[in-house]
């Protein structure tokens, strides 16, 4: 597995007789689906420990364990409805293709599409330190959250004294308050309190 390997969706099922599978995608935009070729699977990890699940097996079958992953060099995927399906040599039939059920999808980092001016994928905010124009810090990215309209921040800091929970704070990612978004220097400037 690459090491900037991203979890971007799962297998649902089978899809038609010749071998497509049908994706469920994390994002509402499944652009990493479609631009990377080379997709990583590993069995879903709900049933690990418990009888083997189809997934589990398959991945077994192709050669992939909870520690290994599988890769599937995919020839064609598309939007189809209220998902994408998807196509691989490598799954010949439906048998195969159902076989796969479950299956978590990881895709390299570095082949998701190059974002525009100003847009930014959740993975890469994870993590950066927030500070607001006075220099404060407000805390880390920890989450991000669809709210419809727009997406919010989740930060999460360090509490002020020990014993107590780390201070959690909402940010609404617009450029009302977002004022800089700094990607190598893992930081991002907000028009933001404390006290907020």
């Amino acid at each position: 597995m690459p090491a900037d390997a991203i979890e971007v969706g799962r297998i649902a099922d089978a899809w038609g007789i010749k071998g497509w599978f049908k994706v469920l995608p994390h994002s509402a935009s499944p652009e990493a689906l479609f631009s990377s070729k080379r997709w990583y699977l590993l069995p879903s990890n709900r049933n690990v420990g418990a009888n083997k699940s189809p997934s589990q097996k398959s991945a077994a079958a192709l050669g992939a364990s909870a520690e290994k992953p599988v890769l599937l060099k995919i020839s064609e995927a598309k939007n189809h409805a209220d998902t994408v399906v998807a196509f691989s040599l490598e799954v010949a039939d439906r048998n195969q293709a159902e076989a796969l059920k479950g299956a978590r999808i990881f895709v390299p980092r570095s082949s998701f599409p190059t974002a525009g001016t100003d847009e930014y994928y959740w993975v890469d905010l994870l993590g950066l330190s927030v500070v607001n124009r006075e220099g404060l810090a407000l805390g880390q990215v920890k989450d991000l959250m669809s709210t419809g309209p727009q997406t919010v921040l989740v930060l999460s800091q360090a509490p002020a004294k020990e014993g107590q929970p780390p201070v959690e704070r909402m940010i609404p990612f617009v450029a009302a308050f977002v004022d800089n978004v700094d990607l190598p220097g893992r930081m991002i400037t907000v028009d933001w309190q404390l006290d907020y």
